[in-house]
């Protein structure tokens, strides 16, 4: 495959997995803001005690969307490993996430619904970049090149390179 070959399909396979990771990250989001505002309008827990408690709530759903959607096809051997990085840069998103609703709640004094909720998507927004990265770099390891071609191999339906290749017009009974 020629470098400008290589290179396109680095970069289809780098927009599928931004894709994949939207998609998750989209439902994700509803579930965040859908639980927020389901404790902001039912409890009396303040507004940024509750946006993190539905934040927790995101990233449960997030890793079960990520690791098997997503990036079902990285390495699974250490799953203990890779949930522990997962929660630790999940907290540090949350981190990000939760201190720009403080911000906007008790630096800006902006805590109405609406307020509350655009500040929790702008959080939202800047904690992903952090997520996508960490996530792809750290957490879901790709398989090495090896390893890839083994598995690729042994998809149903891929003759294995030890089965003979009949010729096209040779009948086999």
């Amino acid at each position: 495959m020629s470098e400008r070959g290589a290179l396109r399909a680095r970069l289809d396979r780098l927009a599928r997995e931004v894709a994949k990771f939207g998609v998750v990250g989209a439902l994700g989001l509803v579930v965040n803001i859908a639980v927020s505002n389901l404790i902001w309008r039912t409890t009396d827990i303040p507004t940024v005690r509750a946006g993190l408690m539905a934040t927790c709530v995101a990233i449960l759903f997030n890793y079960v969307g990520f690791r098997y959607w997503t990036y079902r096809d990285r390495d699974k051997s250490g799953r203990t490993r890779e949930l522990t990085l997962f929660l630790l840069f999940s907290a540090v998103g949350a981190v990000i996430e939760t201190g720009v609703l403080y911000a906007a709640t008790y630096g800006f004094g902006w805590d109405t619904p609406v307020q509350s909720n655009v500040a929790k998507v702008v959080g939202i927004g800047i904690a992903t970049l952090f997520r996508f990265w960490s996530y792809r770099t750290w957490v879901f390891k790709s398989l090495p090149a090896k390893e890839a071609v083994v598995v690729a191999e042994r998809f149903p339906g891929r003759r294995q390179p030890s089965e003979p290749v009949a010729p096209p017009d040779t009948v086999r009974n």
